[in-house]
């Protein structure tokens, strides 16, 4: 594992970039500011390598950046209604960052601290551990949370994220990583022409703030249908309500459960003229698909202004707003137990 200094953040802190590679060439440039992914440098079919992530050249972008390019999401990935949550009867109120609702841990999420790192590298794999210490109250949330995370590239060209999390009192929990791809290395290129599967059979609609309704719907008959593969773009402007609320997808799918905590496979993704591949396993119980649909052109990144629709997300997660939702699986997580969880992105060529 390589290791140089990436700059200083506004209160001085200096920020390391670690950079993770394995016997293909592979290479992840991490950086302890928000555990973000900075650079995944990944082959086509002739072997010609390219950066595939969206992102910044200096860190001065990420401090101020507002689109979550690869970073750790928490405490609370994606959307909390108003705000507001429930837990043990007392009414907890968090920042209203996006419109009325909560989104991604508020004002300060987990993507805009400064994680502890350290090299936990082995034989077979390059690998590092970030941990950030959530005092009680942060953001509004209840507890004390410890939150590991650990990265770690194999020679099978496999990014693995493990997840671990303990706190001192009952508190909500949902993490994600936020990376944007794009498989063509050419971000002046959108990604409607990449072929995407999520393995699920059900979605759950969100209202026009992109709050799900508590409802789980079959995909079928439906722009949301990616059982078989499928362009981004074959159907990401239908005239369907959902579509229209996020603007393109935005939106939870439920993916196809084998068994509870297991790695399963989750979406695939292939881009024809490159011939890359990407593959998502997860232990989550769902994944939110993003189309970088608020992506504007106002953003200034590694090779020039990001558009709409120039990079997609596959944030594996918990369902959003589940504090409000008992129906969901629950993201409570209380003194003594442990969260775990594990996504591996899986990379290759056709």
């Amino acid at each position: 594992m390589k290791l140089r200094s990436f700059g200083k953040t506004n209160s001085s802190e200096e920020i390391q970039l670690y950079t993770l590679a394995n016997k293909n060439g592979v290479e992840i440039g991490i950086i302890n500011y928000g555990g973000v992914i900075a650079s995944l440098k990944v082959p086509d079919r002739s072997g010609k390598f390219e950066d595939v992530v969206l992102g910044y050249n200096e860190l001065e972008g990420w401090l101020r950046d507002a689109c979550h390019f690869g970073g750790i999401i928490g405490r609370y990935a994606n959307r909390i209604a108003l705000g507001e949550f429930t837990l043990n009867d007392k009414a907890y109120k968090l920042a209203r960052n996006n419109g009325e609702n909560h989104l991604h841990g508020g004002h300060k999420g987990f993507d805009r601290v400064v994680w502890t790192a350290r090299d936990v590298s082995r034989r077979d794999s390059d690998a590092l551990q970030l941990e950030y210490v959530s005092a009680a109250g942060e953001e509004g949330y209840p507890g004390a949370l410890t939150t590991q995370v650990i990265y770690s590239l194999t020679d099978e060209n496999e990014l693995k994220i493990q997840y671990a999390a303990t706190t001192d009192d009952d508190t909500v929990i949902n993490f994600t990583n936020h990376s944007y791809f794009n498989l063509t290395g050419d971000t002046e290129k959108n990604v409607l022409a990449h072929e995407v599967m999520l393995n699920a059979a059900h979605f759950t609609p969100a209202d026009s703030t992109l709050i799900p309704t508590g409802e789980i719907r079959d995909v079928a008959g439906t722009p949301f249908d990616f059982r078989r593969s499928i362009r981004i773009g074959a159907r990401i402007d239908d005239a369907d309500p959902q579509l229209k609320y996020g603007e393109g997808y935005d939106h939870n799918w439920v993916l196809n459960l084998n068994s509870e905590r297991m790695l399963r496979l989750a979406a695939r993704v292939r881009e024809p003229i490159t011939g890359r591949s990407l593959e998502v396993h997860t232990s989550e119980p769902g994944i939110q698909f993003y189309t970088g649909n608020q992506l504007d052109g106002s953003v200034r990144g590694k090779k020039g202004k990001y558009s709409r629709r120039s990079g997609f997300c596959l944030e594996t997660q918990h369902f959003p707003d589940s504090p409000n939702h008992p129906e969901f699986p629950s993201t409570v997580l209380k003194p003594g137990g442990r969260f775990e969880s594990t996504t591996v992105f899986k990379f290759s060529v056709e």
